[in-house]
């Protein structure tokens, strides 16, 4: 007598490998994570050349998650699903191509799979073709090019992309100059949570550059960045709090920040922090 499993297609049954392998692996569909059991389902999609299965696989290898890690291995899968046009695998094995993972590494053979992944609309391609334009690694150096695959990746949402593309505009590299159209896509990054994003716009409102002054919202992101550990975010929120610029002056928050920026090596926060003090001495001896 059959049974159900027996009249399952061969293509139903690597598909049910590979979900059972997915939900193990991201601990859903009602199973406890478990790697080493995701790369065993995985492992026999794979075999049967499931794309999905193999990218998957190769991200296994990678982060040794559910096996030892082993980078070469990982490019190998990778490039087995690349091949049969995984956007997935593409973007990862140029990114191993880039870093030199498992690999010689080759800028140019990265930036041919980021173009694959990024004209398949995978933003993460999309951004870090961007770079390699903007820097002429692997390819030929265009500002103009960076622009438009910044651009791409920035309108998916990705924060990268869009700091990215705030500092073409800021700069007026590969299009022309337009400071508010920086703080767009910087405001963008911003509430995404990039830390340098936040830390530039605080910046552009603090000093009215594509923007309004506007010493308020400057502390709101320099707040921001600097409760992410961002040393120069830190010293300037010091030099507001310092001042009173923005916020009501106080000297315990200005030390503070300054504090935490100086242990980061910050010059400016060092100096401020020097003065602080010493005005502290000069009080105690009147």
């Amino acid at each position: 007598m059959s049974t159900p499993q027996d009249k399952m297609s061969d293509y139903a049954k690597v598909a049910m490998w590979f979900l059972l392998g997915y939900f193990y692996d991201e601990g859903e569909g009602g199973m406890a994570q478990n790697y080493t059991e995701a790369v065993k389902l995985y492992t026999m999609a794979a075999e049967q050349g499931y794309a999905n299965a193999q990218a998957r696989l190769g991200y296994m290898y990678r982060k040794g998650e559910g096996v030892t890690q082993d980078k070469a291995e990982a490019v190998e899968w990778f490039t087995k699903a690349a091949a049969q046009g995984d956007k997935e695998a593409q973007f990862y094995l140029g990114t191993m191509y880039h870093n030199g993972e498992g690999v010689e590494q080759d800028k140019a053979e990265a930036a041919k799979w980021y173009r694959l992944a990024a004209e398949q609309g995978d933003a993460k391609a999309q951004s870090n073709l961007g770079a390699m334009y903007c820097n002429g690694e692997g390819v030929t150096q265009d500002k103009a090019e960076a622009v438009r695959w910044y651009t791409m990746a920035a309108e998916q949402g990705h924060a990268q992309a869009q700091f990215n593309l705030a500092y073409m505009h800021y700069k007026g590299e590969g299009v022309d100059q337009d400071k508010a159209e920086a703080v767009k896509w910087l405001t963008l990054a911003a509430e995404l949570g990039h830390v340098y994003a936040q830390f530039n716009l605080g910046y552009m409102y603090h000093k009215g550059e594509g923007v309004k002054k506007n010493y308020t919202d400057a502390v709101k992101w320099y707040t921001k960045a600097a409760e992410q550990g961002d040393a120069d975010a830190q010293n300037n929120l010091g030099y507001m709090y310092d001042n009173g610029d923005g916020v009501a002056q106080d000297k315990a928050n200005a030390k503070y920040w300054s504090t935490l920026a100086a242990y980061q090596g910050n010059a400016d926060a060092q100096s401020r922090l020097d003065n602080m003090n010493k005005s502290n001495e000069d009080d105690t001896k009147k």
